[in-house]
């Protein structure tokens, strides 16, 4: 190789060095990517909006015993076995026992259907359990979750009674959060039996809860005012209890109420206690509702 074929050769290695380190440090440094902001909530998993009515999570069950709030998502189909009990005051019969076994079917444009058949024990002095009594009913809220205050539905109930004439029911059910963790619901009532002694009650319910474990346990206090008549006897026989109240939800799709109400006044019962086992299906039930819920809110 004579000098100028090696000076030709040394500079080529030169540039091809030149560009290989250059490339090499244009792959090295580092790439400006576009900023992402990351937002943070702590809303609960039980307020978060869910389904075509956009109701938070904890409306899709029963959350009080005397006191119910707005309708089940569309297609949620529930079914709840309960048990009453009545403790009256001294000189005034045995305790009371009623079961009961109810379902109930969320329809569109927020339509529920309820159907609810009850036995009871002790109500005749007899002491075995007897059909005591049946009742359908029709529930409708007046527009999706917050677009009116205090959210309002309406229902209307027929109930067949055992041996006693059938009664209907008009109810008007309120409820919102009041603040994070803070629920409350409230109900007017009008029955009317239509034969017979033409009882008659007026009542107004009203409940307050607080979540300590979100989607899993929560606290409360319950109260009911009636006022009951007869076609003989128009006096006010004014009932007023209250007392606390506790849902335990064992499983996403089920819930345990326990309601022990005492009576404050003479016509009263002495205690009323509530026990409620609900079990939820189909759409608005844990299933559905994780496929929609936000990825922050899970595993809260």
């Amino acid at each position: 190789m004579n000098r100028a074929s090696y000076r030709f050769w040394l500079l080529g290695s030169a540039l091809l060095a030149g560009a290989v380190c250059a490339m090499a440090d244009e792959y090295t440094q580092p790439v400006a990517m576009p900023p992402v902001t990351v937002t943070a909530t702590n809303q609960l998993y039980e307020e978060a909006p869910m389904g075509p009515n956009q109701q938070p999570e904890w409306t899709a069950r029963r959350r009080f015993a005397t006191t119910r709030v707005y309708v089940q998502p569309p297609w949620q189909f529930e079914a709840e076995s309960g048990w009453e009990t009545q403790y009256f005051r001294s000189g005034k019969g045995s305790p009371f026992h009623k079961l009961t076994q109810e379902f109930e079917l969320g329809l569109p444009y927020r339509f529920q259907v309820d159907y609810e058949y009850a036995e009871a024990i002790n109500k005749g002095g007899n002491g075995r359990w007897t059909y005591d009594s049946s009742s359908f009913e029709l529930r409708w809220a007046l527009a999706e979750w917050g677009k009116i205050p205090l959210n309002p539905t309406i229902k209307a109930e027929w109930k067949i009674n055992n041996a006693d004439a059938d009664a209907y029911e008009l109810s008007l059910a309120l409820g919102d959060q009041i603040a994070p963790r803070w629920h409350w619901g409230s109900n007017l009532f009008y029955e009317q039996q239509v034969g017979t002694d033409r009882e008659r009650e007026y009542a107004v319910s009203m409940a307050f809860s607080y979540t300590l474990i979100d989607d899993k346990l929560g606290i409360g206090t319950e109260m009911k005012l009636t006022d009951e008549t007869d076609k003989d006897d128009r006096v006010s026989h004014l009932q007023f209890i209250i007392g606390p109240s506790l849902q335990w939800r064992p499983t996403p799709r089920t819930h345990l109420d326990v309601v022990p109400l005492f009576g404050t006044t003479g016509p009263s019962p002495r205690v009323e206690t509530f026990v409620f086992f609900g079990f939820e299906f189909g759409p608005g039930s844990e299933g559905e509702h994780e496929r929609l819920e936000p990825a922050s809110l899970r595993n809260k």
